[in-house]
């Protein structure tokens, strides 16, 4: 299942069924799991991790040195979990040693063409990231989120489950979990109320995530102060817990 003009490292370990296309390089130190795809002029560098059924698309740089003038040749990584799409001339780079040393990918995320996700990024699971959004390093996304198109994320922000980004949002602090958020810089636009439905949230928990929204960002509370109103709701669902804790432990603040 290798092209003939692919280059593949002796020292790669490729899973059965795997594929490679045509002019695509895979370096030293790579695993790829069984039934992904590489697709032509992909560059894999390892040490890197591909789960199983991931799908790779032309063009695509993943473990590529961390684009950061302090790394000086350390031992990091790549981990990308199972069934993700990656799309045209994203670039995925390992991590540093200023961090845990690894960039970590979950699973079932849908990457556009020229998504950036620099090193040490913490990317978890069923997200959807469009065309040219971009990861500083040091990013955490949570489950299930949605980056716009050319969004920007600063080095150290934290993205909570479920949250939605528009098209060209910049983001300099954090993203609770559930908002939508748009804008240069980014300000919040509500809760991602469609989004939530689509993904099956009970009428109960949605009612309660809206007055958690109003606490934290319609009555002119602190966050200090929004945190401990949150923490005083009557038998909060898990969500608005989830949420509570997200807001714990914001250390940049968060978009408002």
């Amino acid at each position: 299942m290798i092209h003939p003009q692919a280059i593949v490292d002796p020292a790669a370990r490729l899973d059965e069924g795997v594929e490679v296309g045509p002019f695509s390089i895979i370096g030293a130190d790579v695993e790829i799991g069984a039934g992904s795809v590489i697709g032509p002029h992909v560059v894999i560098e390892g040490p890197t991790r591909l789960g199983r059924n991931n799908k790779v698309y032309a063009f695509a740089a993943l473990g590529g040195d961390p684009q950061d003038k302090k790394y000086a040749g350390e031992p990091t990584r790549l981990e990308i979990g199972d069934g993700n799409v990656i799309r045209e001339y994203c670039t995925i780079s390992r991590g540093t040693s200023q961090d845990e040393g690894v960039t970590r990918i979950g699973d079932d995320n849908w990457i556009m063409a020229y998504v950036h996700i620099a090193h040490d990024c913490r990317v978890g699971s069923h997200t959807i990231f469009a065309n040219s959004a971009s990861l500083a390093g040091h990013v955490t996304v949570e489950d299930y989120v949605i980056l716009g198109g050319f969004t920007l994320l600063h080095q150290f922000c934290k993205v909570g489950a479920h949250a939605f980004t528009a098209m060209n949002s910049v983001i300099s602090k954090d993203v609770p979990p559930y908002m939508m958020v748009a804008g240069h810089m980014a300000k919040p636009h509500g809760l991602n109320s469609e989004g939530l439905k689509r993904r099956g949230f009970s009428a109960e928990s949605l009612a309660a995530l809206r007055r958690a929204y109003r606490i934290l960002y319609r009555s002119g509370l602190t966050l200090e102060q929004a945190i401990e109103r949150l923490e005083t709701m009557d038998e909060p669902p898990a969500e608005v817990a989830h949420l509570v804790a997200f807001l714990k432990g914001v250390t940049r603040g968060i978009v408002r």
